[in-house]
């Protein structure tokens, strides 16, 4: 049966590289141009951060059965770490446009709106 079906696929490709000199039938359903605007999505998430810190903590629970009391040094400096790490994102977010080296896609957009000769062809 998987031969048949293999069969079935490689006769269907034929017949659609056979038609137009050999060039394949399937065309694309928009035109192949830039457009005036980028795609408003929203930007991936940065690494994650404190892994460390909770691998630790999440160790020192299972040896001492999740009791809380004798972990707690590994509870403030996890607990630190994640402050640090939201002042870090805050303050990154607040002093710069770009994430991750990429520009944000309304930044994008004005300066394709601003510098219209940026994505010209070659």
């Amino acid at each position: 049966m998987a031969a048949q079906g293999s069969i079935q696929i490689q006769e269907k490709v034929s017949r659609l590289l056979s038609r137009q000199n050999g060039k394949p039938v399937l065309k694309p359903n928009r035109t192949l141009t830039l457009r005036d605007a980028v795609a408003n999505r929203k930007l991936q998430k940065g690494e994650a951060s404190c892994i460390t810190e909770m691998s630790v903590l999440m160790a020192c629970w299972k040896l001492n059965h999740f009791v809380d009391g004798l972990c707690s040094s590994e509870i403030n400096t996890f607990y630190t770490c994640v402050k640090e790490a939201q002042a870090a994102a805050k303050n990154k977010s607040d002093h710069s446009s770009t994430q991750g080296g990429r520009l944000h896609p309304k930044l994008a957009t004005t300066l394709l709106k601003r510098y219209p000769g940026l994505c010209s062809e070659v």
